[in-house]
């Protein structure tokens, strides 16, 4: 009786103690204890008591205070992002309205001004960029983070070769103000020397860092890079105005040559003479180079637009293929293509030739164009028609991965072609509307027809097969490229037992060396000094490191889905290329027909035409860059 009583009294004293101690700071060994002696009779041991339940209300707090946090975390990057593009439009803006001052020769405002004004861009972006690649020397130790999806070696070399033709035609501006150098400004001469240094720099910098995803400094970077971003695109729009200053001036030297007396040609040439023989060489060779210089500041603009948007971006693993380019397979396409491109290049020079000369000449030149633009159309929405239902066959899924780079290329690819879609819905409303319909305007008619429905084909095909998951990564491959580390000693790890990963990773091996995979080690390779470092019974199992292959080496042969698919990107990857020659190097129907200007009037549709031209030119180019990364992936 005496026991019993002393024993009450001893779970009385543990209860008041166990009242005063939060559940939370007593101890598993403490709680036990407790469940043992509140049974004051044999039978089963109760379960330690876990203390009371949590409320919703007390869920939910951490929860709360979680997202809060993640806001006020990210409210910095969000307020830098929304002032940086403010930052970068008001200075594109500005720029923009001293190009159209220029353009309309406003009082009060000069060339020189509008160039000093880039030159300062360009210098502003200079030194950031020094700064950048200095500071990314410095820290090259460092593991950083890199988007695969941008910056691909093909487009790296592609925005090189335009940079390179961007620098000979600096040379042919510095050699042409040299010979001008009584009459004309030094701004004038300053600001070709300063856009070399510019491109060389520039170039360099996409070349080695347009993959980074930056993490320091994210705020400073962020208006570094839309700086960038909008000093690139003053500089397209104004090589766009010069060009098509240059062009409006040979459309109203051929009218005035074909009997149309009331045009008004705007030279500007300096007003004294050039004291060297190659200066007519020089003037005329400037705006053949253009349109390259043209495309490579609005593709050096999209790419430093994805690095900015690539900052502070989490991003995670990325199982990325390195494309590689191969010829085989392709010859149908690439055959066909460069036909395509021999004749386009033939139709060129004829036109050029034959356009302005005379009437009939002009007439019979514009036929010859819009012929081979129907051929050229047609053979096109058929290729792409017919991959675009064959790619639908097969089971591929898209890969529906956020990626700054993908978002942005179908963005461009949509925004541009509204360019061709603009012109060819105003070529058939002069159509429809005209009182007089010349012989070859009525083949205007399906040519401007043509055009809508081939770039509305075009880009579906290209989003689909850009979108597409690749085939040659599974899930095995994903699982057997690691290094796992098991505990085998406690029994409530949630790790597998070394038998386990081991007779799984035999399976994974086996199953890929029997689908062709190529390795480098056997499966039963351990990881050597890393086993004699491990502490307690921790045992570390390295996975053997396999090179799995492309479709393209898993089979002698392509299948005869993916062989169509990848003769039709070459074919269109070609004619891509073949049509962005007569629109860049001054081929335009639109000015020579005559029918537009006569029932829109002449200045609006030269304007119309002057601002949709460069949207047709970039949509050419950048799709034919798409469809290169089709070629290369398929």
């Amino acid at each position: 009786m005496a026991a019993g009583n002393k024993l009450n009294s001893l779970s009385q004293e543990l209860d008041s103690t166990n009242s005063s101690v939060p559940s939370s700071a007593m101890s598993p060994t403490h709680t036990s204890a407790l469940g043992l002696i509140q049974a004051p009779t044999a039978g089963p041991i109760l379960a330690p008591a876990l203390g009371p339940v949590p409320t919703l209300e007390q869920e939910k707090k951490p929860l709360e205070e979680k997202i809060n946090f993640n806001i006020i975390h990210n409210r910095p990057q969000k307020n830098a992002e929304i002032l940086s593009s403010q930052y970068g439009i008001n200075v594109f803006l500005a720029g923009l309205l001293m190009i159209f001052a220029c353009a309309i020769h406003a009082v009060g405002l000069t060339e020189g001004d509008l160039l000093s004004y880039l030159i300062t861009l360009m210098l502003i972006q200079l030194i950031w960029m020094l700064w950048y690649v200095f500071r990314s020397y410095s820290q090259r130790r460092l593991n950083k983070e890199k988007d695969t999806h941008a910056g691909a070696r093909w487009l790296r070399c592609g925005i090189t070769l335009f940079a390179v033709i961007t620098l000979l035609l600096d040379s042919f501006k510095i050699g042409y103000f040299v010979g001008y150098s009584e009459c004309v400004s030094v701004t004038e001469s300053v600001f070709p020397v300063t856009h070399t240094v510019h491109t060389l720099l520039q170039v360099y910098f996409l070349w080695f860092h347009a993959k980074d995803i930056i993490q320091s400094f994210k705020t400073l970077e962020r208006f570094g890079l839309i700086h960038a971003v909008f000093t690139n695109l003053l500089l397209w729009a104004n090589g766009i105005l010069t060009e098509s200053k240059h062009q409006l001036n040979e459309h109203k030297e051929r009218l005035f040559t074909l009997g149309y007396a009331n045009i008004t040609i705007d030279h500007h040439a300096p007003e004294c003479n050039c004291t060297t023989n190659v200066c007519f060489i020089f003037s005329q060779g400037i705006y053949y180079l253009y349109p390259f210089t043209i495309e490579y500041h609005i593709l050096a603009s999209t790419m430093l637009y994805v690095l900015w948007k690539n900052i502070g971006r989490t991003v995670q693993q990325q199982y990325h293929n390195k494309m590689q380019f191969r010829f085989r397979g392709a010859i149908v396409g690439t055959i066909l293509g460069l036909f395509v491109l021999t004749i386009t290049i033939a139709i060129v020079v004829v036109y050029l030739i034959q356009i302005g000369r005379s009437k009939s000449k002009s007439e019979s030149a514009l036929t010859m164009f819009y012929l081979y633009g129907i051929t050229v159309l047609t053979l096109m929405c058929t290729a792409g028609t017919a991959s675009l239902l064959i790619s639908r066959t097969g089971e591929r899924s898209l890969d529906d991965s956020e990626s700054p780079s993908r978002k942005l290329d179908v963005n461009l690819l949509v925004g541009s072609a509204c360019g061709s879609w603009f012109i060819s819905w105003g070529s058939i409303l002069a159509i429809i509307c005209a009182h007089t319909h010349p012989k070859y305007t009525w083949y205007n008619l399906p040519y401007s027809i043509l055009v809508i429905i081939e770039k509305y084909v075009q880009n579906l095909f290209i989003v689909e097969c850009v979108h597409h998951k690749e085939e040659n990564l599974n899930d095995d491959v994903k699982t057997i490229e690691r290094i796992i580390t098991v505990t085998n000693e406690s029994t409530l790890s949630l790790a597998p037992s070394y038998e386990t990963v081991y007779s799984e990773t035999n399976l994974i091996f086996n199953k890929l060396l029997a689908q062709g995979s190529n390795t480098n080690a056997s499966p039963t390779e351990s990881c050597g000094e890393e086993r004699k470092r491990s502490q307690g019974n921790n045992s570390c199992i390295r996975l053997p490191v396999l090179h799995f292959p492309t479709p393209d080496t898993t089979s002698s042969k392509l299948s005869k889905k993916r062989w169509i698919l990848k003769n039709t990107a070459a074919f269109l990857f070609l004619c891509n290329i073949s049509l962005w020659i007569p629109l860049a190097f001054g081929c335009r129907p639109q000015y020579d027909n005559g029918l537009e200007e006569v029932v829109f009037g002449f200045e609006p549709w030269i304007i119309v035409v002057n601002l949709a031209m460069p949207f047709s030119i970039f949509y050419r180019m950048h799709s034919a860059s798409s469809l290169f990364e089709i070629y290369s992936k398929s």
